[in-house]
């Protein structure tokens, strides 16, 4: 199932993508690259440079996360891929989140594995969805710990409690853990890692500093770390040193952090302000963190069908769920101000009457 393309002149707010206004620009640092006079990394030299692998200890250990051995991977899924075919082989059940993110859920059947449907509402991975999954077998679980595409939701203080005490019982389980909102997100990081022998915490620029960099700071248990980098050096063999000093760059600039704390402000602002215009229509609408509102439907295909007609394209809830109820997928990234009114006015006619909230299972 593919997103209907957007309708001709009209808003697509389907994409799930950052702002490309509130990205930090990168020309100055690529340019400052460029005019060192350093040699070229050649193979014998290639591997996490020791001044971006400090930084990342520091940034992950500040959030709770141990961060002893850590190495860098082309993104969060691209991790992600690593890791479950370290640990896993093609039939292993893997719990995921529903609704989740479609790219994960795609890559899950790709591998040949088998997605056990865990339920979310504004706190995370519910409790009971995590134990049936546990009891039904799996052999690896991904959460994602802030702005959960599409819901929005964060792993509270409490919720995490109860989960690390849940997962504490199970030493055979990997436990992956995808932070891709990292600086972008407005609540305190509640990480689970650690608390399973066998783990992974993965944590993208992708979001924060733009799509195009294609890196992420993967940390986790020795021997977890050491599969993926050890798998890594027989294919792509490293990320770039130039990416990596970019990087590197963007986390010490202080402009590049004024800038994300703008954004960061910016998407809570935009986001709050599409909830409260839905609530005007008695819709209720899911978005603690991040960039994405999840609104429950009683039909995707009449909701997104009249949006289309209205101007909007929004992401069908199919792409996203197995199990859950039917719901749209909005992102703000887009969204202005002033066309917040229009869109929940919008939203409104396209689903009809005040709304069950069918989100939490």
């Amino acid at each position: 199932v593919l997103r209907p393309p957007p309708p001709p002149d009209g808003l697509d707010l389907s994409t799930g993508g950052p702002d490309r206004r509130l990205l930090p620009p990168v020309a100055p640092h690529l340019a400052a690259l460029a005019a060192r006079a350093d040699t070229p990394t050649g193979y014998a030299r290639a591997a996490v440079l020791p001044a971006l692998a400090d930084a990342a200890r520091e940034r992950l250990t500040a959030d709770g996360v141990p961060a002893t051995a850590l190495t860098l991977t082309a993104g969060a899924l691209d991790g992600i891929e690593r890791l479950l075919t370290a640990h896993l082989r093609p039939g292993d059940p893997v719990g995921v989140e529903d609704p989740g993110w479609p790219n994960l859920l795609d890559l899950v059947a790709a591998l040949g594995l088998r997605p056990m449907a865990v339920p979310v509402d504004d706190d995370g991975p519910t409790e009971t969805g995590v134990r049936a999954a546990l009891a039904a077998g799996i052999r690896a679980l991904i959460v994602t710990s802030r702005a959960q595409n599409p819901t929005g939701a964060a792993v509270s203080a409490a919720r995490a409690g109860a989960l690390r005490t849940l997962l504490a019982g199970h030493p055979h389980l990997l436990l992956i853990e995808d932070d891709h909102a990292a600086e972008l997100a407005a609540v305190p990081l509640h990480p689970l890692v650690g608390v399973t022998p066998t783990w992974a915490f993965v944590r993208s620029t992708s979001k924060p500093f733009g799509p195009d960099l294609r890196l992420a700071v993967l940390s986790g248990d020795e021997a977890t770390v050491g599969r993926v980098a050890g798998r890594m050096r027989l294919g792509t063999g490293w990320i770039s040193t130039v990416l990596q000093e970019l990087v590197l760059r963007l986390w010490q600039d202080r402009a590049t952090t004024d800038l994300l704390d703008r954004a960061r402000t910016d998407y809570d602002g935009r986001r709050q302000a599409l909830l409260a215009a839905f609530a005007g229509y008695g819709i209720t609408g899911h978005g603690r963190t991040g960039i994405n509102v999840w609104v429950p439907v009683p039909d995707e295909t009449r909701a997104v069908t009249s949006l289309r007609d209205a101007g909007y394209a929004v992401s069908p809830g199919v792409l996203h769920r197995l199990d859950a109820p039917p719901g749209i997928r909005i992102t703000v990234s887009r969204l202005d101000p002033p066309g917040i009114a229009p869109l929940a006015a919008a939203v409104a006619r396209a689903v009809g009457p005040a709304i069950p909230d069918t989100f939490k299972m």
